[in-house]
């Protein structure tokens, strides 16, 4: 049953092509603005270059915003009575959103490889082929906790206007998350405690171990991985809250 349930959802995921196309074409174009367009994209960068680092920050980016898209579609599924329905098979709810969350992060691989490969062509680089290779897992895996976030502000807010709200969320997370201009000073001290944290810290890590591009000082890894940590513990516990209130008589 749930090896059916996840070739359905990820069938019906591929036929939306509206959504699929937003979330692959979305962090590559914001690459080939913030990336290529602007100057300097060719300058040293830790163990790599500034394109390299702007295209593991679109990337990381990306892989949010799909895993959050894909797993927010659940609102729908929710008004629809699907929670309900599914509540009559064997699925536990931690089983159900780890099959969301699958799905998503199949869908997310995508997205990531796209920006990846972009950045390839458009002369981002780094010293080791390593880096390549972890920063794209790194992305990939991480982007598993926005899946989960996704998930539990449909399954919670249940209407059709909660997938905007988990997307708008996403956009300010990533703004005071250091994701897309670096921070310094008090707006630094706050980034450290919000989610997008953690995970750009980790997807940047290969690339930079740590060192903070504003150069206000470096991030221990142990920080980062305890600040990605609790935030997946908390959308992970939320999402499982959100089915179990799904699956409730209205």
């Amino acid at each position: 049953m749930n090896a059916t349930y996840l070739r359905i959802d990820l069938v019906r995921q591929l036929r939306d092509t509206g959504n699929l196309m937003f979330v692959v074409l979305m962090p590559a174009v914001m690459y080939l603005v913030f990336g290529v367009s602007l100057g300097g994209g060719e300058d040293a960068a830790g163990s790599g270059n500034v394109r390299f680092y702007v295209m593991a920050s679109m990337a990381a980016y990306g892989a949010a915003l799909a895993a959050t898209s894909v797993t927010g579609s659940a609102a729908v599924e929710q008004m629809q009575g699907w929670g309900r329905q599914v509540a009559l098979t064997p699925a536990r709810p931690a089983a159900l959103v780890a099959g969301k969350v699958a799905v998503a992060l199949a869908i997310t691989s995508v997205a990531v490889l796209a920006v990846h490969l972009l950045g390839a062509l458009t002369g981002a680089t780094a010293d080791d082929p390593l880096i390549w290779a972890q920063t794209f897992l790194i992305t990939l895996a991480g982007a598993a906790m926005f899946g989960l976030f996704g998930f539990a502000v449909a399954t919670l807010g249940k209407s059709e206007s909660a997938l905007g709200v988990a997307t708008g969320v996403l956009v300010l997370m990533s703004f005071v998350g250091n994701v897309f201009t670096p921070l310094s000073g008090g707006m630094l001290d706050f980034a450290r405690f919000t989610p997008m944290y953690g995970y750009v810290g980790l997807v940047r890590w290969p690339q930079l171990e740590g060192t903070l591009a504003s150069g206000a000082g470096s991030d221990e890894l142990w920080v980062l991985v305890a600040n990605f940590v609790a935030w997946a513990l908390v959308f992970g516990a939320a999402a499982v809250v959100g089915v179990r209130r799904g699956r409730r008589r209205q």
